[in-house]
């Protein structure tokens, strides 16, 4: 069974950084995966954030922190990562990572990787941003 366990989460400045991770079962990094990154504000739907596709290393990411989040991936440790440079306010939110065992091409199909249905999830870690 995979398992997902997030870390990294905290308060912080505007303009700051922060760098989340997120713990995988070690049979995820031998097949075809896409991993990837969401977050949700309280009353607010969750949002995609950032993906990559284990495979190839392909990236994808939402406009709105493109150019500041760094997802990546360090396979000897099993563990995806979110570098968070520049933060904003609206950054904040409970951050969560979530896998499925299809590439994100084929897990998107002729949809977006953030609306696909991801399969597994974590339990989250919270980030605060302060103004």
């Amino acid at each position: 069974q995979v398992q997902l366990v997030e870390s990294g989460g905290g308060s912080v400045e505007t303009g700051g950084s922060l760098r989340l991770a997120c713990l995988t079962s070690e049979r995820i990094w031998y097949v075809r995966s896409c991993l990837a990154w969401f977050r949700q504000a309280p009353g607010k739907e969750r949002e995609g954030v950032a993906s990559i596709d284990s495979s190839d290393g392909s990236t994808t990411y939402a406009d709105s922190v493109k150019g500041r989040f760094t997802i990546s991936r360090d396979n000897a440790k099993n563990t995806l990562y979110l570098e968070m440079n520049n933060v904003k306010p609206e950054d904040t939110g409970m951050y969560y990572c979530a896998a499925d065992m299809f590439s994100c091409s084929e897990l998107a199909g002729t949809s977006e990787i953030f609306n696909a249905d991801f399969h597994y999830w974590g339990q989250g870690t919270q980030v605060t941003v302060s103004s």
